[in-house]
């Protein structure tokens, strides 16, 4: 399997150049391996780029329309498509329209079975990885093909928010103890076995799969709009302008939460070899964003970073970080399983373990004010 996965980590980072900015360490039996810097990053220095092993959206995410190229999850819908719809504006209008990076010209399908990719490139590369066997062909529509039942089995047990936090995980288990499992296996089996990968169809196998895909899943957004939106706050305009433009954002904003609410981007999840490296800190050194609208993960650094520290994100919003101790305690074990100890934690050891009325409200009050960040944050 060594020479398989070596290939795989050629095709996701640039090897020499990683590796001589970061490793991957083992730290303890808790919490085991770690990300370390190699060479001193600067706040805002790009730590590495990665493309995922595997990549998915999410299946009632495609299911409700939301538009993303088979392969790298690039939304498809031109950024005034994408507003249209979330906002349920069917003649709205966007200024600067020639800021929205979607081509449709670009896009292709699979000739077999209508899939849509952004470019040839990309129908190119999933056929090369892993669509000659799952092509569903002509019988993409129908319901008795053992894919499509195995979809269909997974989002009756999986239903939006979907995630890949503890409660994606909380429902495999529950799906363990009430003998799902079994069955979404025989389906998976019936789709998709082959000897050369037999270990990963036995009932231990399966779950190890499973577990994986749980365990160190990375959330992927993508939107045009966001991308259509950051490109637009470039622009160097007259103050005047620069008004008009933002007040019809922010009312663009408005329309699309009073309508859609918090489901805005295109969105999914991959499996990252170095960022699944990256702990968890209250007080992260580092983030992920996926800036080029498709699934090319960016760590950049939150803060100067010198050789030899860890590099650690956040699996905390904004929000969540700054709420007490106790409150960040009960996310992290309610979603993650674990106790945080980092410096921010430590420091506040002795602090009441007390979620008062005052942070729960001042939460509430909070949320207006950081939609826009979050709705467009991608």
């Amino acid at each position: 399997m060594a020479a398989p996965l070596d290939d795989m980590f050629s095709r996701c980072v640039d090897p020499g150049k990683i590796l001589n900015s970061v490793e991957v360490r083992f730290i303890d039996k808790v919490k085991g391996k770690g990300l370390f810097a190699k060479k001193p990053f600067k706040k805002g220095e790009a730590i590495f780029t990665e493309r995922p092993l595997v990549s998915a959206q999410f299946l009632w995410n495609a299911l409700y329309k939301y538009r993303a190229c088979e392969y790298c999850m690039r939304a498809l819908e031109t950024a005034e498509e994408n507003a249209r719809r979330l906002s349920g504006m069917p003649a709205l209008i966007l200024p600067h329209q020639e800021l929205c990076k979607v081509q449709p010209e670009l896009h292709h399908t699979c000739p077999h079975c209508q899939v849509i990719y952004c470019s040839s490139e990309c129908r190119q590369a999933a056929w090369d990885q892993y669509h000659q066997v799952l092509c569903l062909g002509p019988s993409h529509n129908d319901p008795d093909h053992p894919i499509n039942k195995l979809q269909d089995a997974w989002r009756s047990v999986h239903y939006p928010p979907e995630t890949s936090s503890i409660m994606l995980m909380a429902r495999m288990v529950a799906t363990v103890k009430q003998g799902q499992l079994a069955s979404l296996r025989t389906l998976f089996t019936t789709a998709l076995y082959d000897d050369h990968v037999s270990e990963w169809f036995t009932p231990d196998g399966f779950r190890a799969l499973f577990a994986l895909v749980g365990t160190n899943g990375q959330g992927i957004g993508t939107s045009s709009l966001s991308q259509w939106v950051h490109a637009c706050d470039a622009l160097a305009l007259p103050h005047q302008q620069r008004e008009q433009l933002d007040a019809f954002i922010d009312q663009l904003y408005k329309d699309i939460d009073k309508e859609t609410g918090d489901f805005l981007n295109c969105e999914g999840s991959g499996l990252y070899l170095l960022q699944s490296s990256c702990n968890h800190s209250c007080v992260p050194n580092a983030e992920a964003s996926f800036p080029d609208n498709n699934f090319l993960l960016h760590l950049s650094a939150l803060r100067d970073i010198v050789p030899g520290e860890e590099i650690c994100i956040s699996y905390l919003d904004c929000c969540q970080r700054d709420r007490s101790r106790h409150s960040r305690h009960k996310i992290l074990r309610e979603n993650y399983l674990f106790v945080c100890s980092c410096q921010k934690c430590t420091s506040q050891v002795d602090d009441p373990d007390v979620t008062s009325e005052d942070e729960e409200e001042g939460e509430g009050d909070t949320e207006g004010d950081d939609m826009e960040d979050e709705m467009t944050d991608v």
